[in-house]
């Protein structure tokens, strides 16, 4: 934006330059041509007074000698005097020679400033009588190039003043609109951190009226964007909290009423088949075969109820070190998945961390292998905790095709980012 108002300002400095350039000229133009002929009139008011002067005490040719002479200082005009016969009189190059070296005197003119100043030639033949008999004529023509080059000269040294004001005043510009941008480069760079959920950035207000108008829906927008921030992490600490009591009473339901009633089934099962001792042999055998069946059954809604149990909520957390839990859920993985290498290290840990912190792990570590299975076609999957400095680090690596970074994260992914804000926020707390 600086650069952008800088050069509307040259371009509206140049379009006043190209205005009061051709004002220039043109007023040059017209006060040369005034100049031109009042220097052709005085210089024919002289011719006439020097002859009326000199005309009785000098012979008409001594007299006609003197003339250049006398007439060699009037500026802007060549003058040429010559004889009855029209002749040139010798003596008169030597004015010519003298005005000759005036215009040399001065810096030389641009020819093309000259055609565009330079008035049309004005002539006057000036006849000298003495008598009532005419014994030469003046030839007088404007010369301009005198005063073309003082114009020239006086437009060279106002351009000067103003090229060096011009600059200074683009110099003064370029810090002027520096100083009331800033505010623009450090609001951009809020919105920056508002790109990358810094939602706590806050903005100093400028003094210009108008920026401070912007900085402050900026500051406004922030704090509401902070406000819903903290109360959509506030809903998703209550939703995590709500899902895991949930899954509590949903496991110990499973735990307590299915898991008897599936072990009740089992044993009345048994109390069949121990009853049928009394039974023809083709019988006995059917109902063995529908009572084997019907174990089956039992013991593969067993293993699920465990899977569920396991899944929902490990009923060993809280009474088995974290460190069982883990390497026993790696064990299952690598179980249900041979064609993937499993390993699980860990440092000297304590055998729990608390109800929350150790169900946050165990979680993280869950959806990790899940995740590594499901999307990254490993060949092998590490999992690593360790304590140090008051803080448990869980690193879970795999040499997978990993995920695009531009796809969004999942919800088993931002899951793991809840939970590791919510320990965040009751450690803090």
């Amino acid at each position: 934006m600086r650069a952008q108002l800088l050069l509307v300002f040259v371009l509206i400095d140049a379009v006043a330059v190209i205005v009061a350039g051709s004002v220039a000229i043109a007023r040059a133009r017209m006060q040369t041509g005034i100049e031109m002929t009042a220097s052709i009139r005085l210089a024919e008011f002289l011719v006439s007074d020097a002859a009326s002067l000199a005309r009785q005490a000098l012979p008409a040719e001594q007299f006609l000698n003197a003339l250049p002479a006398q007439l060699q200082s009037i500026r802007h005009v060549r003058i040429q005097v010559k004889d009855a016969a029209g002749l040139p009189i010798a003596a008169s190059l030597s004015a010519d020679k003298a005005g000759t070296r005036r215009d040399v005197a001065r810096s030389p003119t641009p020819a093309w400033f000259a055609a565009l100043v330079a008035p049309p030639v004005q002539f006057r033949d000036v006849p000298v009588t003495v008598d009532g008999r005419t014994i030469g004529q003046v030839e007088i023509a404007g010369e301009p190039g005198d005063e073309i080059a003082e114009v020239w000269d006086n437009l060279v040294a106002i351009g000067t003043i103003g090229i060096l004001l011009n600059a200074a005043m683009i110099a003064l510009l370029y810090v002027v609109f520096g100083r009331v941008l800033d505010p623009l480069t450090v609001l951009a760079a809020g919105l920056s951190e508002l790109e990358h959920r810094s939602y706590n950035v806050r903005l100093l207000t400028p003094q210009t009226r108008e920026l401070s108008i912007i900085t402050d829906h900026f500051n406004a927008l922030a704090a509401a964007l902070s406000t819903a921030r903290a109360e959509n992490l506030s809903l998703n600490r209550r939703l995590i909290t709500a899902q895991d009591d949930e899954r509590r009473r949903t496991a110990l339901e499973l735990h307590d009423e299915v898991g008897p009633c599936l072990f009740g089934l089992k044993a009345n099962a048994s109390s069949i088949a121990g009853a049928t001792a009394d039974l023809p042999d083709k019988g006995k055998q059917i109902v063995a075969d529908r009572l084997q069946d019907i174990r089956g059954i039992i013991e593969h809604l067993q293993t699920i109820n465990r899977s569920m149990l396991d899944r929902l909520r490990p009923m060993a957390l809280g009474h088995v070190p974290v460190t069982e839990l883990l390497g026993q859920l790696v064990h299952e993985r690598a179980r249900q998945h041979p064609e993937i290498s499993f390993s699980f290290t860990s440092g000297p840990l304590k055998a729990g961390y608390g109800d929350s912190i150790d169900l946050t792990v165990y979680r993280c570590v869950q959806e990790s292998l899940t995740n590594a299975v499901r999307h990254a076609q490993p060949k092998r999957v590490t999992v690593a905790l360790t304590e140090a400095a008051a803080q448990l680090d869980l690193v879970v690596h795999d040499d997978g095709r990993g995920t695009p970074t531009n796809k969004p994260a999942g919800f088993g992914l931002r899951g793991m980012q809840e939970r590791h804000i919510r320990q965040h926020k009751l450690a803090a707390g």
